[in-house]
This record gives structure tokens, C-alpha cells and sequence, in this order.
């Protein structure tokens, strides 16, 4: 277990942003990491948890208090059944699931970040979601003091949202299991419009889960959501902001306020949410509010390639970050009357 002292914290973030911490723990087993928890919480030391760094932006004072690094490691197929150390990159794990034939994630290649964040943020992208396939997170509960298994279905998975997310000083990741499929090496249907119209498929069809996997790697790629350290672009946390959800009330408002902006026959993006609810697109958003790709005169700027991307173009501070995030809430707040809310992780810091 390699412990430093005000170590910086920027290099471990996707944004290449944020200050340093007091000290700096990478543990490498999950035995290191739970000690390493139990000391922070028995000393009253602030813990910050830190996984690929892919969603967390890090105020520029950095953090005073334990960062902890979770670096292990562990990749177990057995058939179908997967279980991934919570240090182990979630990219490379999609692409050796794919390697064996496996469906069920190949559509969230390219996912920056570590195994341990996904049952988090319930990830998900181009028609699937973690929720689908984890059968069990092992984590320490630090109020029991506890290591424990969470079936998925006391897991409260939502969009971008999971009972750890919800209590985020109780759960230390350590182990997810999954579920995955053997379809004679073809992926699960595909369901996503995009990916389907690239493949020249129908929604429902299945494909050579390679091909999932690569078509999604090269459509994430053109929105700039690959990492990638010479492409500014890919400095940033993918999606800034969620996708709105909104009751159907609030929807015909909305919808009201694009008619009155934009024209009668302009129909804002519109996908059923369940129970009474409509999901609309925030880059749609972002957008219709005069935020294009590439807006910015700083050093932080939108994304050339995806307006619901923010991105560190070099030498940008979280201040500049944040600037940038406030003025797209701003405006897309005054043109359509939603507050668009931040998908990453404040540390320090908030909008």
C-alpha cells in the first residue's frame, strides 16, 4: 500500500483538473482498502474514493483529508458469470468479455473509469445499462463496518442512479458480479437507434458482439468519449449533464416554451421515462440554447465534437470548469426552463 503526502490529484482525473490531497493511499487488495477506510473513519478523516477519475471534478484547493486509490485488480469468468476487482478498468474488462464470446456490456466499450464505478452510476450507453447484468455488488458498508453482498435487486438502480450513489459516505465498492450471455458470439439485441442505423440493422437484431463492441468504439470516438491524450476533447467526464426527466406535465410546459422559441414545428426530443414520465436529451438542450460545439473563449470550452461534453482544452483550472458548467445551466435554465443537473462528481466545490 503506497501512501503520499500532498500528492496531486489532477493526473488521476479524466479532466487532468484539481489540487492536491493531504495524502495520497493506492491499495491494491481489497483487504488494503477496507483497512485503509476503517483508519480514515476512525480518525474522523475526510475520504475521498478515487477509481479511474473519470467522474470527478476536484475543486483547484484539492482535498484536505485521505484520497483513496483503488487499484486492484481480479478478472474471474466462470461461463457466463463474471466478477471484476473494483480496480479494474471497465474498458478493457468489456473488451475480454467480447474476447469470449460474452454478451450483455460490448455496447459500453470505451467507458472510461474503473469496474467499481459502474453499479454507481448505473452506467450506461447505446441501449445498455450495468443494471441489466450485475447479480451482486460486494462492498464495505462503513456504517456496519462490514464487508457485504447487495443483490441487484436491493441495489435501487435508476438512470445514473443506484442506492450507493444516493448514500456516497457509506458504500466503498470492492466487487462486481455479473451476469452476461452466450449467444454463440453475437451481441444482445441491439436497442439503441444510433447503433442500430450504423449497422444497418434493425432495433431488436443482433450482431457479432466484435462488431457491437468496435462500432460503439468508433461512434464514441467521433463524439470525442474515448480517451485519447493528445484529443482535448477526451479531456473531460463524458456527459456533463443528465438527461432530463420530466412528469408529463412538465413536459407539455417544456414543450410549450421550444414552440414559443423555436416554432410550432419544432418537437423537442421525447423518450418514455415509465410511470407518468418523458426523458428529453440535455446536448439537445444545450444546444437549442445557443451552446454549440466548441463555445468557449477560455481555456474550458464545450466539446468540438459533443455539445453535452465539457473539456479541459490545456491549462484550465475547476474554476474555469465550473464557470463554463454555471453559464450552460444558466441559459438552458432562461431559454426552456429546466435546470440541467451535473453528472460528475463535485469534490470541493459545487455548480
Amino acid at each position: 500500500m503506497q501512501v503520499l503526502h500532498d500528492a496531486p490529484l489532477a493526473p488521476l482525473t479524466t479532466f487532468r483538473l484539481g489540487g492536491p490531497a493531504a495524502r495520497l493511499i493506492t491499495a491494491t487488495t481489497d483487504a488494503e482498502v477496507v483497512a485503509a477506510v476503517r483508519e480514515a473513519d476512525d480518525s474522523g478523516t475526510p475520504l475521498l474514493i478515487v477509481g479511474g477519475g473519470s467522474n470527478l471534478v476536484i475543486g483547484d484547493k484539492g482535498f484536505d483529508g485521505t484520497a483513496l486509490r483503488i487499484a486492484t485488480t481480479g478478472f474471474a469468468l466462470d461461463g457466463t458469470r463474471l466478477e471484476l476487482a473494483a480496480g479494474e478498468v471497465w474498458t478493457d474488462a468489456v473488451a475480454r468479455t467480447v474476447d469470449a464470446g460474452l454478451a450483455g456490456i460490448e455496447c459500453l466499450a470505451g467507458i472510461p473509469g474503473s469496474a467499481g464505478a459502474t453499479p454507481i452510476q448505473n452506467v450506461g450507453a447505446y441501449g445498455q445499462e450495468v443494471s441489466s447484468t450485475i447479480t451482486e455488488v460486494i462492498a464495505y458498508d462503513r456504517k456496519a463496518r462490514e464487508t457485504v453482498t447487495i443483490a441487484n435487486a436491493d441495489c435501487e438502480f435508476s438512470y445514473r442512479h443506484s442506492r450507493f450513489k444516493a448514500a456516497p459516505d457509506r458504500f466503498v465498492v470492492l466487487r462486481v458480479r455479473f451476469q452476461l450471455e452466450d449467444a454463440g458470439g453475437m451481441s444482445a439485441p441491439i436497442a439503441y437507434p444510433e447503433t442500430a442505423r450504423t449497422l444497418g440493422v434493425e432495433a431488436g437484431d443482433r450482431v457479432p458482439a466484435a462488431v457491437a463492441r468496435e462500432t460503439v468504439l468508433k461512434l464514441r470516438a467521433g463524439k470525442g468519449m474515448v480517451l485519447d491524450p493528445e484529443d482535448h476533447d477526451s479531456w473531460s467526464a463524458g456527459s456533463f449533464f443528465t438527461n432530463p426527466i420530466l412528469t408529463e406535465a412538465e413536459f407539455a410546459v417544456f414543450h410549450a416554451r421550444v414552440a414559443e422559441r423555436l416554432g410550432p414545428d419544432t418537437a423537442p426530443p421525447a423518450y418514455p421515462a415509465g410511470d407518468g414520465h418523458v426523458k428529453t436529451s440535455a446536448a439537445w438542450l444545450i444546444d437549442k440554447a445557443g451552446f454549440t460545439k466548441g463555445y468557449g473563449q477560455g481555456p474550458a470550452r464545450i466539446s468540438t465534437k459533443h455539445t453535452l461534453a465539457l473539456t479541459n482544452r490545456g491549462g484550465a483550472t475547476t474554476e474555469d470548469l465550473l464557470a463554463l458548467a454555471r453559464e450552460v445551466v444558466a441559459g438552458v435554465r432562461d431559454a426552456f426552463g429546466i435546470t440541467l443537473v451535473n453528472e460528475p462528481v463535485t469534490v470541493g466545490v459545487s455548480l
